[in-house]
């Protein structure tokens, strides 16, 4: 196996991992899928580590959230506001240079609550699609979130007509 192409099986697994940390709600993964300024080499002696801006994240419809604390923060608002989320990654593409990497991706999210008990129908769900751009850096202990850019795909409006192409008559 090339190293090339175990690269990209490890972002594909650092990818999912963050994904199924999200639907478990397991915050203290999540935060560790993300960069810390130790990771590249800041010395957090001098630099609070929560202000260092060395991440970022667009959540659909947010503004850019920079450094850790306010990624974090933002996180853990959508955690205890979500009573239930799964992702379905479809279209998912990865693409590794030298330390960096790039994933876009599909999110087919169904949230809602609260997550049935056994036997249970699941409860009234929302659907949405989102495609997301992740990008990882390479560190001493695996593949780390850098970015993180997710845009709602708006749906097609079966009334508009803005194209060019005419009605037969």
């Amino acid at each position: 196996m090339t190293a090339p192409h175990t690269d990209v099986e490890q972002v594909e697994a650092a990818n999912t991992a963050f994904y199924e940390a999200l639907e478990r709600g397991d915050f203290e993964e999540v935060a560790s899928a993300w960069l810390t300024p130790s990771d590249l080499g800041v010395d957090e002696s001098y630099h609070d580590p929560a202000d260092t801006g060395v991440v970022s994240c667009v959540h659909p419809g947010w503004p850019v959230l920079t450094g850790r604390g306010e990624v974090l923060r933002s996180y853990a608002l959508i955690m205890a506001n979500t009573d239930y989320i799964q992702f379905f990654l479809t279209d998912v593409h990865v693409s590794v240079t030298g330390d960096t990497a790039l994933v876009t991706c599909t999110e087919n999210i169904l949230s809602g609550g609260p997550a049935p008990e056994a036997g249970e129908e699941l409860g009234p769900l929302v659907g949405q699609l989102v495609v997301a751009t992740n990008v990882y850096r390479r560190t001493p202990s695996g593949w780390k979130l850098w970015s993180h850019h997710a845009s709602p795909v708006l749906a097609e409006d079966d009334d508009d007509e803005d194209d060019d192409t005419p009605t037969p008559p």
